[in-house]
């Protein structure tokens, strides 16, 4: 063969590489978990968290070990990751900076501990547990303190995931954990609506929601005063938002082909999960933008 042709034959080679590896390298995918603050994204990926700027870019992996790292949760103040973390044979809350560095445990109880996000002040983690329901371990909300210490319950029974208002009086919450969660339009009985609980006053409000088409709702989250949530609703899962102070419930992305996935909230946006990668949505804005 010609050595000149040989050399081509090589240089394309290695053209066709590295611009397939630079392609793979932005358009990751299997990102799940995700959760966003002021100038940062993090996902889980692999049992590990990740962290990335706000709008993309290259990630960098924030905690890695053999068992699974999930639920990160940034702090109001944007410089810690709160995380579950499957560590010595069971999943407890820690705590790491968003720059790096060891974990740091605070909780210690023998049942699971899922982690669902902070306190306003930011001086507390919020998880759920089922440590004081018996006979079975229904998860309820508790909330520790990063300086240590017992963790002290809300004052409500039954509660899976949902998050308190930023001026701390109110949370929006789904009572049930649904353990068929990838069953597309189920009308069974773990279906039941998201509700807002005053914490003072303990009066309770339910979303719209009619029992006879029993739409899977989940993942609520504050964004400014509208509640942001998932729903099938219209018979994929998308992101709707709910006004309080209107009752007006809205649909916010209409995606068909896969179902929104792990919907959270930070300073004026939202992020989710949808087909494996990660989508940013503005408070008003009317479509979601993917990160790469």
């Amino acid at each position: 063969m010609n050595p000149s042709h040989t050399l081509r034959s090589l240089m394309l080679l290695a053209l066709v590489a590295t611009t397939t590896g630079a392609a793979t390298a932005e358009d990751a995918r299997l990102l799940r978990s995700p959760a966003i603050d002021a100038e940062h994204v993090a996902f889980v990926h692999a049992n590990d968290i990740w962290i990335a700027d706000r709008d993309g870019g290259e990630a960098r992996r924030l905690t890695t070990f053999q068992g699974a790292e999930t639920d990160p949760h940034f702090s109001p103040d944007g410089t810690m990751v709160a995380f579950s973390g499957e560590y010595d044979g069971n999943v407890d809350v820690y705590v790491v900076p968003v720059e790096g560095g060891e974990p740091r445990r605070l909780t210690w109880h023998p049942g699971d501990d899922d982690v669902r996000g902070w306190t306003p002040d930011g001086e507390r983690v919020v998880f759920a547990s089922g440590r004081l329901n018996a006979p079975l371990p229904v998860p309820r909300f508790f909330t520790v303190s990063t300086a240590g210490g017992p963790p002290e319950p809300l004052p409500v029974p039954r509660v899976c995931e949902g998050q308190i208002s930023a001026d701390g009086g109110r949370l929006v919450y789904q009572e049930i954990l649904q353990w068929e969660s990838e069953w597309r339009n189920y009308r069974g009985g773990q279906n039941n609506p998201v509700r807002i609980i005053d914490l003072d006053t303990l009066e309770v409000e339910k979303l719209p929601w009619d029992p006879t088409v029993r739409s899977k709702d989940v993942s609520p989250t504050w964004l400014g005063g509208r509640v942001l949530l998932l729903s099938d609703r219209d018979h994929a899962m998308n992101v709707w938002s709910f006004d309080p102070a209107s009752g007006e419930l809205a649909q916010r992305t209409f995606f068909t082909e896969f179902d929104c996935k792990g919907l959270e909230s930070g300073p004026g946006a939202v992020v989710f999960e949808n087909g494996g990668w990660l989508y940013l949505l503005d408070a008003d804005a009317d479509e979601p933008v993917k990160l790469e």
